[in-house]
């Protein structure tokens, strides 16, 4: 065998679909937790500068906050290490299709595996689609407080004693406690705040991370059906090898029987 028909071999049991469901799945994780951990950062200091200048008001929210940026670290590592398991597991999968007529013989264990995966995959979905869900709430927060600084910065607004009148409180989100202080922004410094590079890259890299989440999810579906599609070859491989072996053991008899019949037969003779 030449080196091109080598190559052709090699890139016929490339797993393509679980190639890219892995790359799909590592830039997907990889921005949720990037640019999560730097605007979680940029968040606490917002509320620290502006709407709770007592320590002790989000005091709370500041273990919790770094408590998720350890979270974060956690997730990122472990979806590296499951990526690379679903792409070996493709990859073994794919040997075990394109070599079910060789030597290669898929066992019991390969099976429950592919399942447990399938299962697996499935419950990290749904999780995932809470991550992509809660996500969206800082965009949502942040978005409410830039929609109100563009009203502000309107014509219809500009120069009108009402500007200091319209007024942003996080109090409401349930993030800092009611009797925190100042709690709500107002008017012009409330503008001031919506110019921050702070505000800005926050609520910039809150709208990345949601994407990436999303990305994550398509990621997740991608290789479940993947999985699924691979369970099922390997579940129809494994009857196909037993119909092989049974057939194969019946011939063996068939030619036992002849032999012994022949043998029979020449003695007679």
């Amino acid at each position: 065998m030449g080196c091109f028909e080598c190559c052709i071999k090699c890139l016929g049991g490339v797993p393509y679909a679980s190639l890219v469901a892995t790359i799909l799945c590592f830039s997907g994780v990889a921005l949720f937790c990037g640019c999560g951990h730097v605007a979680l950062a940029g968040t606490v200091a917002i509320l620290e500068q502006h709407f709770s200048t007592n320590t002790s008001d989000h005091a709370l929210l500041s273990e919790v906050i770094q408590l998720m940026q350890y979270v974060i670290y956690g997730i990122a590592s472990f979806f590296f290490l499951y990526g690379i398991i679903l792409l070996a597991e493709g990859f073994y999968t794919t040997s075990a299709v394109k070599e079910l007529h060789g030597e290669f013989k898929t066992t019991a264990c390969g099976r429950c595996i592919s399942g447990m995966f399938v299962f697996l995959t499935y419950v990290l979905g749904v999780a995932w689609l809470g991550v992509f869900g809660f996500s969206a709430v800082p965009v949502f927060m942040f978005y409410n407080i830039w929609s109100t600084c563009e009203f502000i910065k309107s014509p219809q607004t500009n120069g009108t004693s009402g500007v200091e009148q319209i007024c942003v409180d996080v109090r409401q989100y349930g993030i800092i406690p009611w009797n925190a202080f100042p709690g709500k922004i107002c008017g012009s410094a409330l503008e001031n705040i919506c110019n921050t590079n702070e505000f800005y890259m926050s609520y910039h890299l809150f709208i990345v991370a949601c994407a990436g989440a999303g990305a994550t999810v398509i990621a997740l579906i991608h290789f479940l059906m993947i999985l699924s599609s691979n369970w099922a070859y390997l579940k129809d491989a494994s009857k196909m090898q037993a119909y092989q072996d049974i057939k194969a053991k019946e011939e063996q008899e068939l030619q036992d029987i002849q032999s012994r019949s022949k043998e029979q037969l020449n003695s007679y003779t």
